[in-house]
């Protein structure tokens, strides 16, 4: 799969599906979804995610059961990627803003991110202290 092939919504719907349970039938997929979609427009979302890359399939009885080749780790770094740089301009600053300003967060969630952002500081070069441009 390639950044061109982004997931859309309902792409994304099914995927999360089959990230969760690991796999599934037409029928399997269709009954875990929200959304009241009838069997023949689940299948032909499966198939384009099948030509699409995402995912495989093998016989199951009569059915196919599909199964995930995309993790979910890889897409959301792909869409967080395409957001940060279409929407926040490449500013990973406005980026963790808007994502901490948007709910709560525990004590324990922002130890870890700041954690996270010190052994980031520690590895970061001293020729990037300077910068101010948030790039």
């Amino acid at each position: 799969m390639t950044p061109r092939d982004a997931f859309t919504e309902r792409e994304l719907d099914i995927m999360s599906v089959l990230w969760r349970e690991g796999s599934g039938t037409v029928a399997e997929v269709r009954e875990a979804l929200a959304d009241d979609l009838g069997y023949t427009s689940v299948l032909k979302m499966l198939q384009v995610l099948e030509e699409k890359g995402a995912i495989d399939h093998e016989v199951e009885g009569r059915a196919y059961r599909y199964r995930p080749l995309v993790q979910s780790e890889e897409a959301g770094s792909r869409a967080l990627g395409r957001i940060v740089n279409k929407i926040f301009q490449g500013s990973a600053e406005l980026t963790l803003a808007r994502l901490v300003s948007d709910r709560p967060l525990s004590r324990d969630e922002i130890d870890r991110m700041r954690s996270m952002l010190d052994q980031l500081a520690e590895t970061t070069s001293g020729d990037d202290d300077d910068r101010e441009d948030g790039a």
